[in-house]
């Protein structure tokens, strides 16, 4: 299932040309799949306090064409794969005019958050994201 989320370029985030630093694009990659976690009643910050983190593995990014200050962008991001360690995004970003940006890949890995070593996907959590795929 495909999810879409909304940014406007900030100034903050170019360069003295207006153009997004490539270094922002991971951000945005973020922002989208917290929101869609939150989409499926899934707060990450809960997810910590409950004692467990999703920290990247992998990340991928390749840059299409650029991204300028007050551009008006959609992050698509879709689960496309769900296993007992990991889990994986697709991201596709598009401009204002609908042409594809940026893509990119992440990995992340199901961690303990007190213990800072992989573990299992919680039963209850790899179900609710098998709803996704």
């Amino acid at each position: 299932m495909q999810f879409k989320y909304h940014i406007k370029v900030r100034y903050a985030e170019t360069d003295q040309m207006g153009v997004v630093h490539h270094g922002v694009y991971p951000i945005y990659f973020e922002a989208a799949r917290v929101e869609w976690l939150e989409n499926f009643n899934m707060a990450y910050h809960q997810l910590e306090k409950d004692g467990m983190m999703m920290p990247i593995y992998d990340l991928k990014v390749k840059y299409h064409a650029p991204a300028y200050f007050g551009d008006q962008l959609q992050v698509d991001i879709k689960l496309v794969d769900l296993q007992m360690f990991k889990l994986k995004f697709d991201y596709r970003i598009y401009n204002q005019h609908d042409k594809v940006i940026t893509s990119g890949l992440t990995i992340l890995v199901f961690m303990d958050a007190e213990t800072r070593k992989p573990i299992k996907c919680p039963k209850w959590l790899h179900d609710k994201l098998s709803q996704a795929l």
